[in-house]
């Protein structure tokens, strides 16, 4: 991708408004937190400290809104101490550049850190280095610094307390996130009906997994339907791809695929009441038709061997299913503690025990060659460079360059283009908003107040749409506040303008300065993938070969494992194709399809898992030999795919021959798998395999194909440019 076509792929996607539910409640609730802080400073003691004391509360408020499954009093009373920190920290050394730019360089580089942890660790971090920034007030004395740091940890206080009298779809996150993962298995089986092979997106399953992962103290409070339906979509999307595919289930043609549709049909039926009865926590009903279908007459069914196996399967299952539907809960057993037996749900570490965990995480990114450990660098010189420029301007509130950098920031091109272009366009619609709405009122200091309420809760509710919109509302809360404080609109509006311009330009340059490039990482994220994808495979078929509960409980972590590399390989994907850089290793359309290969390859051992014999079934000795040659064959390729070699699968080819030519094999479902698990691996090397020469003609086809692809776009929207 050029660099003219990633700008204009950046301007788009910073402007998009994303469909998403609004939740003016939240919203509602947020602001009066912020009301009720600038309100009591504003009553009784000053505009200017009213206006110091709001930033506590907008921001404490701001961080709830972040995707976290802690609870969010909990997120609004350590934004509030984050926030405060800094604010102390940053007012005893703002009064010299010698002590305050190397504390400003410091911090910044312990927020970008912490996106080591995730994002919304980072993006609260990067909050508290505005605090920093800002200076309002500055205090005179160590008591008037610990004052006004104590106001603003009063806010996220406030906000705190706000959640626990006002409750809001308590839950409402993490039915959500189950309710989706329900969804998404449904929508699975509904596109299977019309394509056997469909692909399917782990990451709602996933998203799932990490929304059930609870404190001990949540675990005691957590209602009893979010404790049990995630395992059950995990366990039916393979019956589901096992009874639809022509290889191990259904029959292509003829009555049994019609069959097969209509129990696919059911399930989807089945599995959106059960979304929709988690997500509103009340009961559900399922057409009756669909309960119909899901009835197996064993005299008339028309599914026979695996298949009819898959269906029986499926129909159990879903009567879990139906039952979460038509009651609207789970079944009433409540979560333990941990205990010696282990434990019933998926722990989370809490606040204190959450230290280690996040001092190994940043530890293990501390390298050069680390995205996390590049953004923390860019942050900190950026900062640092962004408060020296803007302190030299003949401009007041110089901290609005820095900050726009550090908010726009992220550990990746797009985003960080993306939110500086939409960061300008929302605040010159946000100072245009409220330059007129002042000129027009003239407004004193509670009006000014009151404005500055009604933009902070327009924010909040828009959070979710857009950076830009959301950006547009900060951008009139910041006038309005500054307004209260006794500053003219002729002066700030300006500044607000030229600085912000100031500070995306530096976060741009930035990143191009000293990138981060995902590109060149295709081949490594590749090659993890698929080393994983060979030991969960492996695990699968050790689970034939040998099916007890160690096997069982080796293939889940396994799976587990292989879809934290996907993931990260499909970040790292749709990354790469957003970056104007030039193919490395990988050109784009290799890349796409290697990933069709190995989803091919993983979908083949998701088949054989779902007919995963039982604890007192015959062995399958067959299978061992051949898990061992894939898992070595797999570990290998990953290496070859890192150094640019070809990769082979001399023992796999050797496993399958001889187990196609094994004596009274049964075992129909393990050897189909394993068929079409070696013909992924082929199409795979067929993907990447190359000589010299072929490798440079690739990337200049490759390079020519996009320059025309380019030149077709602009043809394209010639002739409709000019027909308007």
């Amino acid at each position: 991708m050029t660099w003219l076509r990633a700008f204009r792929e950046v301007v788009r996607s910073g402007l998009t408004i994303e469909e998403t539910r609004l939740e003016p409640l939240l919203a509602l609730r947020t602001a009066a937190g912020v009301a009720i802080v600038l309100g009591t400073a504003l009553w009784l003691v000053s505009p200017a400290y009213a206006a110091s004391a709001a930033l506590g509360a907008y921001s404490a408020g701001g961080a709830t809104f972040q995707r976290t499954w802690r609870p969010r009093k909990v997120i609004a009373v350590g934004a509030g101490a984050g926030l405060a920190l800094s604010t102390f920290v940053g007012y005893l050394a703002a009064g010299r550049l010698a002590t305050f730019l190397p504390l400003l360089a410091v911090w910044a580089f312990a927020a970008g850190m912490a996106w080591a942890v995730g994002s919304t660790a980072g993006i609260v971090s990067a909050t508290t280095v505005g605090s920093m920034l800002v200076t309002i007030t500055l205090p005179t004395s160590v008591g008037r610094a610990l004052e006004h740091a104590g106001v603003i940890a009063l806010g996220g206080v406030v906000q705190a307390v706000l959640i626990l009298l006002f409750p809001i779809r308590r839950w409402g996150a993490h039915r959500d996130a189950l309710a989706d993962a329900l969804a998404a298995v449904a929508d699975y089986a509904r596109r299977l009906r019309h394509d056997p092979t469909a692909p399917f997106d782990p990451e709602p399953l996933m998203t799932a997994r990490d929304a059930a992962a609870v404190t001990p103290s949540q675990a005691r409070t957590r209602p009893p339907v979010l404790h049990g339906p995630r395992g059950l979509a995990e366990r039916i999307r393979p019956v589901l791809a096992a009874l639809a595919d022509p290889d191990v289930g259904a029959p292509a043609e003829g009555p049994g695929r019609d069959r097969a549709r209509e129990l696919l049909a059911a399930a989807a039926d089945v599995l959106d009441a059960a979304a929709r009865s988690i997500r509103r926590g009340a009961p559900a009903e399922v057409p009756p038709r669909s309960a119909e279908v899901l009835r197996i007459d064993e005299e008339h069914e028309v599914l026979e061997g695996p298949a009819l196996q898959s269906a029986e399967r499926l129909v159990e299952l879903l009567g879990e299913a139906l039952e979460i539907a038509g009651s609207g809960s789970a079944r009433r057993e409540t979560p333990t503690p941990p205990g010696p037996a282990g434990t019933q749900f998926l722990v989370r570490p809490t606040m204190f025990r959450l230290v280690p965990v996040v001092v190994g995480a940043v530890r293990r990114e501390l390298r050069q060659d680390s995205p996390v450990f590049r953004h923390a660098v860019r942050l900190a010189a950026v900062a640092t460079l962004g408060y020296l420029i803007a302190a030299r301007l003949p401009l007041g509130h110089g901290y609005w360059a820095p900050i726009a950098s550090v908010m726009v920031m992220r550990p990746d091109f797009h985003r960080t283009f993306a939110r500086a272009v939409a960061r300008l366009a929302g605040t010159l619609a946000g100072v245009a908003l409220a330059t007129g709405m002042v000129r027009a009122l003239g407004p004193d200091a509670q009006v000014s107040g009151a404005l500055a309420v009604v933009s902070a809760g327009l924010s909040y509710t828009v959070i979710r749409t857009g950076y830009a919109y959301s950006q547009c509302f900060t951008a009139a809360y910041v006038v309005f506040l500054l307004g209260m404080g006794g500053q003219a609109w002729e002066q700030t509006v300006p500044e607000r303008v030229v600085l912000t311009l100031l500070g995306g330009a530096l976060a741009m340059l930035g990143y191009v300065v000293f990138p981060a490039w995902e590109t060149p990482r295709l081949p490594d994220r590749l090659a993890d993938w698929l080393a994983a994808s060979g030991r969960y495979a492996a695990a699968v078929l050790r689970s034939y070969a040998e099916p007890t509960r160690e096997h069982r409980a080796d293939m889940r972590r396994a799976l587990l494992a292989s879809r934290e590399a996907r993931a990260a390989w499909q970040d790292t994907y749709d990354r790469a194709r957003q970056e104007p850089v030039r193919p490395r290793g990988l050109t784009p359309r290799e890349a796409e399809e290697a990933q069709e290969a190995l989803n091919g390859f993983s979908r083949a051992a998701m088949l054989m898992e779902s007919h995963v014999p039982r604890a007192d079934s015959r062995f399958v000795p067959e299978a061992e030999r051949f898990a061992e040659a894939l898992e070595a064959d797999t570990a290998q390729a990953a290496a070859d795919v890192r150094e640019h070699r070809n990769p082979g699968w001399g023992r796999v080819a050797e496993a399958l021959k001889a187990w196609q030519g094994a004596d009274g094999d049964r075992s129909t479902v393990p050897r189909r798998g394993a068929e079409l698990q070696k013909r992924a691996l082929e199409d795979l090397t067929t993907a990447v395999s190359r000589t010299p020469l072929e490798r440079d003609l690739r990337s200049a086809r490759e390079e020519q194909r996009v320059q025309a692809a380019e030149v077709a776009e602009g043809d394209a929207s010639g002739p409709a440019h000019r027909g308007r």
